[in-house]
């Protein structure tokens, strides 16, 4: 992951507002200073964070940082695991920083789909390629049950935005 403007990333955090009690769920494989920022947030406004790692060699690079966060976990996290549902936990944010291969995206969307709180929101960072894309993203998410997308295509250099709902009692 290419390296975010941290103002932007503090503008897009802004949305989640300062309710307690929320946790986080982010798929990662690379990015260190976006989980720093994301576990200092969570630390700061009392939400549990979650890092999945997709990859084992990212998870052994950053494992031991966090080791000693209360706020933060860091999980080593394989994508073609059949379910996605750790101890029952349920989030209110999902942040997607990995690429997603085409054939496997609804695969993805419909486990997350059961991680994901009613009216919680899910957070794709898509590399900017176009609107074919982003297009492909949007059908998907709409396939697999996720309403009120919204995309925001001007905050970051590198990246698109979409965020997509689980609308309470749609799917589960």
């Amino acid at each position: 992951m290419k390296n975010l403007e941290k103002d932007q990333l503090e503008t897009l955090l802004s949305i989640m507002g300062s309710t307690p009690s929320f946790k986080i769920a982010h798929f990662t494989d690379s990015g260190e200073e976006m989980l720093e920022m994301l576990s200092d947030y969570c630390s700061a406004h009392d939400y549990k964070y979650q890092i999945n790692c997709t990859e084992k060699l990212f998870y052994e690079k950053v494992a031991d940082d966090y080791k000693e966060k209360e706020h933060t976990k860091v999980v080593n996290f394989p994508l073609q695991r059949r379910s996605y549902m750790i101890q029952a936990q349920e989030y209110n944010f999902i942040f997607v920083t990995i690429d997603i291969e085409e054939s496997f995206r609804k695969d993805f969307l419909q486990r997350v789909h059961k991680i994901v709180r009613s009216a919680g929101s899910l957070i794709l960072f898509i590399p900017k390629k176009g609107y074919v894309e982003r297009d492909n993203w949007l059908a998907t998410l709409e396939e697999s049950l996720y309403v009120s997308t919204s995309v925001i295509d001007d905050m970051f250099e590198h990246y698109d935005i979409i965020i997509s709902r689980k609308m309470h009692g749609w799917g589960d």
